[in-house]
């Protein structure tokens, strides 16, 4: 069979062409596109069994991207050599599919689906992250699967003050607001970045560029579904319906429901009525009811409580745990709440906990972050764990989900905003443990990880707090805003969307739309009244601790950068890293040398200030140039009769003379100095012929006043006594 590929092309601006391709490979999938800029190519598949699992009771979509190394033309650095478990990086992205295409999805389609996105050739300045979403939504449209719209993702980001579509790497690097949005032709679906302090004004701007540009990309994902002639999408087995039931179940428990939603009573009381009023139900159908009844009211129940508490919030203004639309949770925080971290914080928001700690190491501790474009170390690093037991449960304890990586990235970004830069020596690990959750865990690291980082001393020039946000629509045109929502409002609400940052603007963004038609005015209002509530909580931040401590803890390892000549590294590390190793040994420190262009940066980093304080002088003595007039504390080395030589400077010693230790003349060396001995000289001179420095203790002494000269006594001549001058 010969290839016919199909293939659509688009402008993203600056002559930067994107290329949309299928029918050339992976034929066999229900749907396979190729997205292509410049020399990044990636290959999106799609599969979807034709029928639901039996029992299938939701939707089970999976995502998976991934980068492969020979993309790049490179082999992987791990044991095996080849490509394993998804990257954090490769997960990030994965969910940013994922968040988007869900929604696309019919609500009664419960077939397995599975999108697999493959980096199959690199470039080094194209962000293929930025494309995936392009790419998978494009293999659904030329499938036959069904899907209700065609979605795609752009990055803005805002570089040198101006909004760039899809910029390179190295415009991305400058910029100071990165931004990942997913839309519909109509409609926002996903919004996820980071930004220095943007404000809500230009972050609404960004988003508004990024829908015009995905109109574009879905326009092309149009033309290319034309020509292959997809027209119509697959039939499915849709779940059984009893309207008879349904009507039973909210004749039963409308009022119940929303006589325990109106308590305002806590997350386990609630969730406890909730169960014994799902038990009622279920007993109140009778002895008849079948295995599939019970089973198909529990969903109708489930269904009727999602109703009743949205209505409740439109129309009572009335939230689940009593509290005002826009009114935060009450707020516990303290800092050092552990004696040996070297920085922590106990942050307490409602029913929401987090333990954070800080830890400070040397740049041996950085993290390698490595993908197929590239491969580098981070300074900062986050990470976040969810233990069952903080919503009560009982689950297998096994390594981090998607979950916990998304929450603990979004609380990195925000907090990385703040960090110092380059010149900061530490490498910083912050980590979150959550205690308790009942809504947003997430925002509860980011506060707790602001406050542990001042706590350890870490210069952050100002808190990031963080506050996640929901919206609630009805067809008739009323909306609700919810600040500090809880985990039902979560799952029951319209848009989530989590805004962090400082008094002075937003550090990272997350949000989840569902909800169509969502207009950019009801946008504003959402983002102001985050914006309320983010300063809120960052006044309570502020009187727990104002600013970092102005140290590190006694316990915390204490550091000083040197930089030294490039001429000199050598030195320092001696052959085979003899010397630093015998300075490392004999201080007790850690000491890793970087050369950056034409000097060196020597980082010591020691738990004891003693150890440090020896090892900066070790150093600086490698390094140093004996001056002439310069004070030195040397150590006596050898003794002759002639004087002592010392060791003023690391393997530089010089000659102090026997005429040079005291104005006083003395006879001997005898009783004046022992091997070992610390003395303060000058250096005085060096001698052109021999290359030997020439030292002075007396010179560094004052100088005696000059006694009376002895009148000369008369001497008596032994021959005739007489007496004689």
């Amino acid at each position: 069979m010969l290839l016919k590929p199909i293939s659509k092309s688009f402008d993203l601006g600056d002559g930067r062409i994107v290329t949309i391709e299928t029918g050339k490979l992976a034929r066999q999938a229900d749907g396979a596109v190729t997205v292509r800029q410049g020399n990044c190519v990636l290959l999106a598949t799609v599969v979807a069994n034709k029928e639901p699992r039996e029992g299938q009771d939701f939707f089970p979509l999976s995502v998976d991207y991934q980068e492969k190394f020979a993309s790049a033309g490179r082999i992987p650095g791990s044991f095996f050599k080849r490509e394993a478990r998804l990257s954090d990086s490769e997960v990030l992205i994965s969910r940013l599919v994922d968040r988007a295409l869900r929604p696309l999805f019919p609500e009664d389609y419960f077939c397995d689906v599975q999108v697999l996105i493959s980096l199959i050739s690199s470039d080094a300045e194209v962000m293929p992250d930025a494309l995936a979403c392009l790419a998978a939504s494009a293999a659904l449209a030329v499938s036959d699967i069904p899907i209700k719209e065609i979605i795609s993702e752009a990055r803005v980001a805002n570089v040198d003050g101006e909004f760039v579509v899809n910029p390179s790497r190295s415009q991305l690097a400058k910029a100071s607001s990165d931004f990942i949005i997913a839309a519909t032709e109509k409609n926002l679906m996903m919004v996820e970045g980071e930004a220095k302090e943007c404000s809500e004004e230009e972050l609404v701007k960004a988003l508004e560029i990024a829908h015009d540009a995905i109109r574009v990309q879905i326009k092309a994902q149009q033309e290319l579904r034309d020509a292959v002639g997809v027209t119509t999408k697959r039939d499915y087995t849709k779940p059984v319906v009893n309207e008879e039931l349904n009507a039973k179940v909210i004749a039963f428990a409308k009022d119940k429901v929303y006589a325990i939603s109106k308590a305002g009573s806590s997350k386990h009381e609630r969730s406890e009525a909730y169960d014994v009023l799902k038990q009622e139900l279920i007993a109140s159908l009778g002895e008849e009811a079948t295995d599939a009844d019970k089973k198909l009211a529990k969903k109708y129940y489930e269904d009727l409580k999602w109703e009743v508490v949205r209505n409740m919030i439109l129309d009572d203004r009335i939230r689940l745990d009593g509290r005002q639309l826009d009114q935060v949770r009450p707020l516990e925080m303290e800092t050092e709440p552990l004696p040996t971290p070297h920085g922590s914080a106990l942050f307490t928001r409602g029913e929401t906990q987090s333990l954070t700690t800080v830890t400070l190491g040397t740049k041996l501790d950085e993290l390698l972050v490595e993908s197929a474009a590239k491969s580098e170390y981070t300074k900062f690093i986050l990470h976040y764990n969810f233990p069952p037991f903080s919503t009560g449960e009982v689950k297998m304890m096994r390594g981090p989900g998607r979950r916990e990586v998304g929450h603990g990235n979004l609380a990195m970004r925000s907090l990385k905003q703040m960090m110092p830069g380059s010149e900061y020596p530490y490498t910083v690990r912050v980590v979150s443990d959550i205690l308790e959750s009942n809504g947003s865990s997430s925002m509860a690291t980011v506060c707790a990880g602001s406050l542990a980082l001042m706590d350890a001393g870490v210069p952050l020039p100002k808190h990031v707090s963080g506050v996640a946000m929901g919206l609630i629509t009805r067809g008739d045109g009323k909306y609700a805003i919810l600040t500090d929502i809880l985990g039902d409002e979560d799952h029951l609400g319209d848009m989530d969307f989590k805004v962090t940052g400082t008094r002075e603007g937003i550090c990272g963004v997350q949000m989840d739309i569902k909800v169509d038609g969502l207009s950019m005015d009801v946008m504003r209002e959402a983002l102001a009244q985050a914006r309320n509530g983010r300063l809120h909580i960052l006044d309570a931040m502020y009187e727990c601790i104002a600013e970092h401590r102005p140290e590190v803890k006694p316990h915390a390892p204490r550091m000083e950068k040197l930089i030294i000549d490039k001429e000199f590294i050598g030195a320092v590390i001696g052959p085979g890293g003899k010397v630093i190793q015998e300075i490392q040994r004999e201080t007790g420190t850690t000491i890793t040398i970087e050369e950056v262009g034409n000097y060196g940066e020597v980082s010591i980093f020691s738990q004891e200030k003693s150890g440090l304080d020896k090892a900066v002088a070790w150093v600086k003595g490698i390094v140093a140039v004996p001056e002439v007039g310069a004070v030195y504390e040397a150590t006596v080395k050898g003794i002759k009769e002639f004087g002592a030589f010392v060791e003023f400077l690391p393997k530089k010693e010089g000659l102090l003379h026997i005429s040079e230790i005291s104005w006083k003349r003395l006879e001997s060396m005898e009783g004046i100095f022992k091997i070992g001995d610390q003395v303060k000289v000058k250096l005085i001179g060096l001698d052109p012929k021999t290359g030997k420095f020439k030292l002075s203790r007396k010179a560094l002494m004052p100088k005696p006043e000059s006694a009376p000269r002895p009148q000369p006594q008369p001497k008596q001549d032994e021959n005739n006594g007489e007496e004689r001058l």
